[in-house]
């Protein structure tokens, strides 16, 4: 059963009277919107086993302010004039790949489901809600040249038709990203379909389940259910020293106890988002899997998870084990997902 959510608040038309401008002029006003904005609220649709999911009260869905936010998301103007020029968000998230790149030796974090995510990036460097990625992105990332928006023939009537004026700045920009952003939502792989008593796992898949969701894998513990992600950082052992680009969160805190941890990625959709880890470096699940079997590296950081009584050598377990538990990270796949041609390019 999916569950939809109305969201819409007046609070939001005085929240947009004043508003932060572009990237060259930040912080300017912006005249007030126009007497007859009137935008059509967006129903999200989301499992009824998900969390409940919070709208921020200056940002309400509307279906002008998706259908912004989803040009912006698949054009390289975004880019445009900035250290990125000539990439939109697409470039590196391919809706193919669950909104990953699938590119040997890099790796990014699948756009999915992030609507319930309180940090972002490997290294959890931007922390809030999806208004504060975007903001990041469009600022800090992409640096968006608004004036390139401002003359393209067709932004100023989808940022009135979204935001009540002709006005284009980053706020608005990275409110209308944030938008779009929370209709990417995988919730019918399955995985899913199981749980809805809709269908059946192989016996293959109820053996990787079983080592899933008991202290055989461990997995359980960090892949939570529904989202299969607890949002998290940890070691969980790829290295033994950590170099520069392997210091993790780290990075963000100075903290030593955060050296080498990453965050928890999802493992939704996660057959289709090699190659695997922040850096890239394994290119199948089934190297995944060995990792954890054979390969955990130990030091000052690794997660207790690891380093549990019996565990010191590995999980121990075999051939058969590991097909089965990559049987079972598989039906974490939605089709749907990647097929919904409302999250495709506008273009």
């Amino acid at each position: 059963m999916m569950r939809k959510r109305k969201n819409f608040s007046w609070i939001y038309i005085v929240a947009m009277v004043f508003t932060i401008s572009g990237c060259k002029d930040d912080y300017t006003y912006v005249p007030g919107i126009r007497s007859d904005f009137d935008p059509t609220p967006y129903s999200l649709e989301y499992p009824e086993y998900f969390p409940n999911l919070q709208i921020p009260e200056d940002n309400p869905m509307t279906v002008e302010g998706v259908k912004l936010g989803r040009s912006l998301y698949y054009d390289v103007k975004l880019s445009e004039n900035g250290p990125m020029e000539g990439f939109s968000c697409s470039a590196c998230h391919n809706q193919t790949t669950s909104f990953s790149n699938n590119v040997a030796g890099t790796s990014v974090l699948a756009h999915v489901n992030l609507a319930w995510n309180k940090s972002f990036l490997w290294e959890g460097k931007v922390a809030g809600n999806l208004e504060d990625i975007m903001k990041f992105e469009v600022e800090a990332f992409f640096k968006t040249d608004m004036y390139v928006l401002k003359s393209d023939p067709n932004y100023p009537d989808m940022y009135d038709d979204a935001f009540g004026s002709t006005a284009i700045n980053s706020q608005r920009t990275a409110y209308a990203l944030a938008q779009f952003f929370r209709t990417l939502i995988s919730g019918n792989s399955k995985y899913d379909r199981v749980y809805r008593h809709e269908e059946s796992y192989t016996e293959s898949e109820l053996r990787g389940q079983e080592i899933f969701l008991t202290e055989r894998g461990d997995c359980f513990h960090c892949h939570t259910f529904p989202l299969l992600t607890e949002n998290l950082f940890h070691n969980n052992g790829l290295d033994s020293v950590h170099s520069e680009e392997n210091y993790g969160r780290y990075n963000v805190t100075g903290n030593m106890t955060d050296m080498g941890l990453f965050k928890t990625p999802t493992l939704r959709n996660v057959e289709l988002t090699a190659p695997y880890m922040h850096d890239g470096r394994y290119a199948t699940l089934h190297e995944v899997v060995e990792h954890y079997n054979t390969g955990v590296k130990h030091s000052n950081t690794l997660d207790p998870i690891m380093t549990k009584p019996g565990k010191e050598f590995g999980l121990g377990l075999t051939q058969q084990d590991k097909d089965d538990l990559v049987a079972y990270l598989k039906t974490f796949t939605d089709t749907t997902y990647i097929n919904n041609p409302n999250l495709g390019s506008p273009f």
